[in-house]
């Protein structure tokens, strides 16, 4: 009997769930909006660990991710204890710098709260100097453009 090799990760960047914490929140229990951009940071590195090219890989590859524009549009408050659907897709991908689009929507009801872009990029650990992306970021971020918005 021959074991069957195991299915590879799905390609597309998925949804990430995560509840508002009490610390995530102002004395109303409101959201702060400080958080908004660890969420998509969350999204973010959550989906390239699961398709194996996550910070850890990308160390001992010599490289650091790291951010270059952050922005985040406001739609509706984020409440504690709120379970979060954080929905990433690739909006760009170039040689050296990538746009990852996230929508954070309140899982209960599809309420669209917030949306965001992270643009990512890759620095030698070392030096520090800019560095094209790594190929096997490259090509699951690449894979990953079947959820591109139009």
């Amino acid at each position: 009997m021959t074991a069957t090799p195991p299915e590879p990760p799905d390609p597309r960047l998925l949804p990430v769930r995560r509840h508002v914490e009490h610390a995530d929140t102002d004395a109303s229990g409101v959201m702060h909006f400080a958080r908004y951009p660890a969420l998509l940071e969350v999204a973010l590195l959550a989906n390239l660990e699961r398709l194996g090219v996550g910070l850890g890989v990308l160390a001992r590859e010599g490289y650091d991710l790291v951010i270059t524009e952050a922005t985040t549009r406001y739609r509706a408050p984020a409440r504690y204890p709120d379970e979060l659907s954080l929905r990433p897709v690739v909006g760009h991908l170039g040689a050296a710098r990538a746009r990852v689009d996230t929508t954070i929507q309140r899982a209960a009801d599809g309420a669209e709260l917030a949306i965001g872009s992270l643009v990512v990029a890759l620095t030698d650990r070392v030096t520090g100097a800019p560095r094209a992306l790594l190929p096997a970021l490259h090509a699951a971020l690449k894979e990953s453009r079947s959820d591109v918005r139009r």
